[in-house]
């Protein structure tokens, strides 16, 4: 059996981690900018699980950590769409550029 050296590991969480980043930092689109943040976030939890298997010493801290992450970026997730969604209704709009203010 083969294993998948640490570089291409490291190499897709970086790609990941790229796209994201240009995501959040170019989308004007609330949605995808919160789907850009998961992005990078799952790139974390890429090098924490690869470090976990391939690191020094290998063991189960990074996948505890990873799950931890998740957890995290699901509770993002879903109080991000909750402001997202009273924006909405309030605004009519997901534009990044129309919620500068917190006026009506």
């Amino acid at each position: 059996m083969s294993s998948v050296p640490i570089s291409a590991y490291l190499t897709l969480a970086l790609i990941l981690f790229c796209i994201g980043l240009y995501g959040a930092l170019t989308k004007r689109n609330t949605v995808i900018v919160l789907i850009s943040i998961e992005l990078m976030l799952n790139a974390v939890n890429i090098n924490l699980v690869a470090f976990s298997k391939h690191g020094i010493n290998p063991g189960i801290t990074g996948q505890v950590f990873a799950l931890f992450a998740i957890a995290v970026a699901a509770a993002e997730a879903a109080v991000g769409l909750a402001i997202l969604i009273a924006i909405y209704r309030n605004r009519k709009s997901v534009n990044i550029d129309e919620m500068n203010t917190l006026k009506h």
